[in-house]
């Protein structure tokens, strides 16, 4: 890594501060951005993981795919973290923290609600923003693209009933327009510009393409960093009225993220997995979510 991404924490830190600040001093604009969505998807946040994802994407060359058949159990670490102990350990945090540990500092009527939130916000694995930091770690972009392929369509079919069982439900309403919309915004769209650019560029010689590659790197990261900034301008005003709630409710989230991605990259480990391919299985279980995007 070089010096900035060694140093991004910090960076993240006062982009989530310099995000809430705009959104309490310019509250008209940011209303008028929460505005532009489509299906509860938001556009300009949307924009900004296309310019975060594409460097990646350009490196991947459909014609090799066929390579990711060697990291088979990378996939199903992934496929067994994110589906069979990601959604049950929120679960059992949720109940753990908000119904007991921090039950009486939560408003009553507002705990079903918060451990609801908590399981939907398990239930559904990182998409777009896996290409991101499967790339800090110097990932397999092959793997990267396969995996969050294959969450996507496990999701479409498991979120509904996992997350009824998990609620206690006998049926969930899926918003089926939004995984849809999701799906094609953030994966198929992005995958195409890429692969039309890829094709543009090789034509021109495999040098254009290293030096095209090394120009467009760190916009990715600009990228990264704006629309940190946006989703917690578009949710400064539910930060700065509950404070004390949102900290309470990041304590089991942490717990799980640390808790999955520490399970994956040991599984990976123990497995013989290549770490280009165990470090963004870790990667895959994290959960960012803000905003009215699905991401």
């Amino acid at each position: 890594m070089n010096l900035f991404e060694r140093y991004l924490t910090l960076w993240v830190g006062l982009c989530i501060i310099v995000g809430v600040l705009l959104g309490q001093f310019l509250p008209g604009l940011f209303q008028a951005i929460a505005s532009l969505e489509v299906a509860k998807v938001n556009i300009p946040v949307g924009v900004l993981v296309w310019v975060m994802i594409i460097p990646m994407l350009l490196r991947i060359d459909f014609g090799a795919l066929h390579q990711v058949k060697a990291h088979m159990r990378g996939i199903g670490v992934t496929l067994f973290v994110n589906w069979a102990v990601k959604p049950f350990s929120m679960a059992f945090l949720g109940w753990l923290f908000i119904r007991h540990i921090f039950a009486n500092y939560l408003p009553q009527d507002q705990l079903d609600s918060y451990v609801a939130g908590l399981i939907l916000l398990a239930a559904a694995p990182c998409t777009a923003m896996v290409f991101v930091w499967s790339n800090l770690v110097k990932g397999d972009p092959y793997f990267t693209l396969s995996q969050v392929a294959l969450n996507d369509t496990i999701m479409i079919f498991a979120f509904a009933p996992l997350v009824a069982l998990l609620l206690g439900m006998a049926s969930i309403t899926v918003p089926w327009d939004t995984l849809f919309v999701s799906v094609v915004f953030y994966i198929v769209i992005p995958v195409i510009i890429a692969q039309l650019l890829r094709s543009r560029l090789m034509k021109r010689g495999e040098e254009t393409f290293k030096r095209t590659m090394e120009y467009i790197a760190p916009y990715s990261m600009g990228a990264l960093l704006v629309t940190l900034i946006l989703l917690f301008a578009l949710q400064g005003n539910a930060i700065v009225r509950q404070p004390l709630v949102i900290a309470m409710l990041a304590v089991p989230i942490l717990i799980q993220v640390l808790f999955n991605s520490g399970l994956a990259y040991w599984l990976n480990s123990r497995l013989g997995v290549a770490h280009c391919v165990g470090c963004q299985t870790a990667c895959n279980t994290f959960q960012i979510r803000g905003g009215n995007s699905a991401q």
